[in-house]
């Protein structure tokens, strides 16, 4: 199958919807697929075989300085119908999204558009709450142009249908259980992370530096447990006001980590706290967990679906910090309790691949597929997509027929 791919964000950007996509590409590349990414900025010419577009974008300046918004431009139409697409995945659709969507619907393509990020909580952190209203509307009147509609986690789909969106279903989630394992713990890597003080109590959040992520939260806790150390691992633009609320106290900053570094980071930590009230799935939860380590995490959003109270981790009512210390000095000082929910969040996490969820994916994509052949019938070039499909090919970009590789 061939998936033209429209993305908001993309690398060198790091975070918990760019971890899904380069995970779901090398899968499709596994899988014998094809996909065309279109992403804003700057990103790599290629990934995982697939070759990627460049976008021109625009900063989303003052108010998130990380998010850069595409700007679509004619030449991408035509790359677009050159690779002629089975199905066109479009990923938190806003701008350059939005234009995909159109696209699409103009080429009379089969679409699929999954929601990973709640944009009108995001608006209220960012100080435009007016643009509450709007988002819902737009979000609604965006996704009801998709066959299918994918969230990811059962939370997040409950959240859209109330929403008005249709079509939506679950987009299962995954962890990567070989990298993230209770093995990379590091004697070295917990004496950095705690500032040298290994033997101390050490709490982790791992992700991007932004007020959304409620990480000013932590200061209380750390007031009230004393002798317990705090690392935050990522950068983004709260990180300036961080390091000034947090001065003074047993904190470390060590912007982003990767690769061995990250996992060793991880499985170092006594607990993962994590605060965020707007998460639609929380990967940074899950790789903690598949590393050993339970999380403290919000009531909010998708948490509820990775995070099973008192079981895999514990759960806080989002504000009150109170329940926040008293959940973070429960696992920091109760060895037992820690130990135990540590070895079930792993266990638990062992149950979700990236194949498997990509597996899911696909069959969304022939779903998409099945009902835009019901319901919209194709024109001439259309039916000789869907004729193909039938058959078992699919047309190259200069109408060369390969045979697809079915799913394995």
């Amino acid at each position: 199958m061939r998936v033209a791919l429209f993305t908001e964000t993309f690398l060198p950007k790091i975070d918990g919807i760019v971890t899904r996509l380069v995970r779901t590409l090398e899968e499709l590349r596994d899988l014998g697929h094809e996909a065309l990414v279109f992403a804003p900025h700057d990103p790599p010419p290629a990934y995982a075989g697939h070759r990627v577009v460049r976008v021109p974008a625009f900063s989303f300046r003052p108010w998130y300085p990380e998010l850069f918004l595409g700007l679509p431009r004619p030449r991408l139409g035509r790359e677009l119908d050159a690779f002629g697409p089975d199905v066109v995945h479009v990923v938190n659709p806003v701008v350059l999204g939005l234009w995909g969507t159109m696209v699409a619907r103009q080429r009379d393509l089969p679409l699929l558009a999954s929601f990973h990020t709640d944009i009108t909580q995001y608006a209220v952190h960012m100080r435009l709450a007016f643009l509450g209203p709007l988002s819902r509307m737009f979000l609604r009147d965006v996704h009801n142009q998709a066959h299918v509609n994918l969230c990811t986690s059962q939370p997040m789909v409950d959240a859209a249908r109330a929403l008005g969106i249709c079509r939506v279903r679950l987009w299962p989630k995954a962890v990567d259980t070989e990298r993230y394992h209770p093995g990379q713990r590091d004697v070295a890597m917990r004496g950095r992370l705690s500032g040298g003080h290994p033997e101390a109590p050490l709490m982790l959040y791992v992700g991007r530096l932004s007020h959304e992520k409620r990480l000013d939260w932590l200061r209380r806790p750390l007031e009230r447990l004393p002798g317990t150390r705090l690392a935050f691992v990522g950068s983004g633009p709260a990180e300036p006001e961080l390091r000034r609320l947090f001065a003074g106290t047993p904190t470390v900053f060590t912007g982003y980590l990767a690769g061995d570094e990250l996992a060793a980071a991880y499985a170092s930590a006594d607990v993962f706290a994590f605060p965020s009230d707007t998460e639609t799935l929380g990967f940074v939860a899950m790789e903690s967990m598949a590393s050993g380590v339970p999380a403290v995490a919000a009531r909010a959003g998708g948490i509820p679906d990775v995070i099973d109270h008192e079981v895999n981790g514990l759960l806080f009512t989002p504000g009150d910090e109170d329940e926040l210390s008293a959940a973070l000095a429960r696992l920091l000082f109760d060895t037992e309790l820690r130990e135990r929910l540590g070895r079930r969040a792993r266990c638990d996490m062992e149950l979700w691949s990236w194949r498997a969820s990509t597996i899911a994916l696909h069959r969304y994509y022939e779903k998409a597929c099945a009902v835009h052949a019901r319901f919209e019938p194709p024109g001439d070039a259309g039916r000789r997509r869907l004729a193909q499909r039938r058959r078992g090919a699919t047309t190259g970009p200069r109408g060369v027929e390969k045979t697809s590789t079915p799913v394995r």
